[in-house]
């Protein structure tokens, strides 16, 4: 069926699906990966044993904030969406929801969430999550029009929540929450490069301007996704230099940050589909097992 024009809804689509519409709008899987950093930094910043009652209100305000992010970037990219097979497919595109509609759900989440993070948690987290909200929908979303640089850009957003979740355990923004935040923010350019390569006839077909579009052999994009898995291996290692994660952390971050980068650099020599979703699929597993070592093996 042909998709319907962005804003214009579709009211042949049965009434039952608007639930389920609206939490694809906030696209679940990222909410859910941006609440396991976030926790990681609350945990890891917790002097002693975990506050329950914060760990809740730092889940809930981030949900709420991270579901807003996401509908506002399909609000503004909707057409370009449309344009594309992987997203085609998604409520706004297909008429199954209206802009308008998309836009008060959005704002209404987005706005709730800091607000909530304001009231119960401090200040601190909130500015750290208004400042992911905005950056990631006013900054790097248009400039996917723009530059290639987007990606960079838009790791700084998906760096942030690490940081909110470590200042609502109530620490300062000190060296070691920056160790956090250099580590999730390099491990998205190996992660979304290959992603970028896997779809770069629809990037290229939506006129976004990622590295992979006009990129005809993937040596660039490839080379650039081993470059950042080769700076990625030391600055993973840090945690326990700053005293974050102990001994048993720092052999396991050398070997997956190892195997990462074995991955990149064999992409960067084979430049395919088939080695870059497996880069795609390392990277995948790669965050929670070294999120989940630095948890299991942190420094009281």
């Amino acid at each position: 069926m042909r998709s319907a024009e962005c804003g214009v809804v579709n009211y042949t689509s049965s009434p039952h699906f608007a639930i389920r519409d609206f939490v694809e709008l906030s696209k679940p899987r990222i909410v859910g990966l941006v609440l396991v950093t976030a926790a990681a930094g609350f945990y890891l910043a917790a002097p002693r044993g975990v506050d329950v009652m914060l760990l809740v209100h730092l889940l809930v305000g981030t949900a709420l904030v991270a579901a807003g992010t996401n509908a506002l970037n399909q609000v503004l990219e909707c057409d370009t969406d449309r344009l594309m097979r992987r997203t085609a497919r998604r409520p706004l595109p297909t008429g199954r929801v209206s802009l308008a509609a998309a836009n008060v759900f959005a704002w209404t989440a987005g706005v709730t969430g800091v607000a909530y993070l304001a009231a119960f948690l401090n200040l601190t987290t909130a500015v750290i999550a208004a400042a992911t909200l905005l950056s990631y929908v006013f900054v790097y979303t248009p400039l996917k029009r723009i530059t290639s640089l987007n990606t960079l850009v838009g790791c700084v957003p998906g760096a942030l929540p690490i940081l909110g979740g470590w200042t609502a355990a109530g620490r300062p923004l000190g060296i070691e929450a920056w160790v956090l935040f250099w580590i999730l923010f390099l491990w998205q350019l190996p992660h979304f490069l290959a992603l970028a390569w896997l779809y770069r006839e629809d990037y290229a077909r939506a006129g976004l301007r990622m590295l992979s579009v006009g990129d005809a052999d993937g040596r660039s994009t490839f080379r650039h996704a081993a470059l950042y898995a080769m700076v990625l291996l030391p600055v993973s290692l840090t945690p326990t230099v700053v005293g974050i994660s102990g001994p048993w952390y720092f052999f396991g971050a050398v070997l997956l940050s190892s195997w990462l980068l074995r991955v990149g650099i064999r992409a960067a020599r084979e430049r395919s589909n088939a080695v870059a979703r497996r880069l795609f699929l390392t990277s995948v597993w790669y965050l929670p097992v070294l999120l989940g070592l630095m948890v299991a093996n942190k420094v009281a």
